[in-house]
């Protein structure tokens, strides 16, 4: 009986290896990336049963990955490892439909145990968040919208590759847009936040988990 595939997504490549050995017994390796755009693209040419991915990567953060992964196969099943211990991540993550939600800390305890969960259509949390997830999907309107939702996907994608460092241009080589359009969304994405300088705008990325 074939084992099911598993691919990797992590930018650091000793956690990557780490996990391969943690997963062999149980799953197969269909492969290992390191940034969120690559982890679009093996997606689709791969076809993983499950994705175990990292939500901090470079080019696009893990949540953005998903969230293009669901428009293009919305059965894609993916488990998010993080060591990000705030809530506010996992439901981030579970409102763009992730599978799971594991804290790197406890992957040798929790992970296997996911990505079974995963494979059988099932929700897994670390039970380190399940009551605090539960208790603030619990209040209702009166809590602040994220200002993250509030944005669009190429608006999210332009924020993290500004907070990354990379200039205009360099944003436009990612994207495949003109320097100029670029810098026309950056100027709209600073309007609609109410943001002034640049700096203003890396710290709203760091602070609302856009970029480490």
């Amino acid at each position: 009986m074939n084992k099911p595939r598993v691919l990797l997504a992590d930018d650091h490549r000793i956690v990557a290896e780490g996990l391969k050995s943690l997963l062999a017994d149980e799953f197969e390796l269909a492969g290992i990336v390191e940034d969120g755009r690559a982890l679009v693209q093996a997606a689709q040419e791969l076809r993983p049963d499950v994705i175990v991915a990292d939500i901090s990567m470079p080019l696009l953060n893990g949540i953005e990955a998903l969230a293009r992964l669901k428009q293009q196969e919305p059965g894609v099943r993916v488990v998010f490892l993080t060591m990000h211990r705030d809530v506010a991540y996992a439901r981030r993550a579970l409102q763009a439909g992730a599978a799971g939600f594991v804290l790197k800390h406890s992957a040798s305890a929790e992970l296997v145990q996911a990505v079974h969960a995963a494979l059988r259509g099932r929700i897994y949390v670390t039970p380190d968040l399940a009551g605090e997830l539960m208790q603030a999907s619990g209040q209702d309107a009166q809590r602040q919208a994220d200002p993250i939702a509030t944005l669009t996907p190429r608006q999210r994608e332009i924020l993290q590759l500004i907070a990354e460092g990379k200039s205009a241009k360099e944003v436009a080589a990612v994207l495949g847009l003109s320097a100029r359009t670029v810098e026309d969304h950056k100027y709209r994405l600073m309007e609609s936040l109410g943001i002034e300088n640049s700096a203003e705008l890396i710290h709203f990325a760091i602070k609302h988990g856009v970029v480490p």
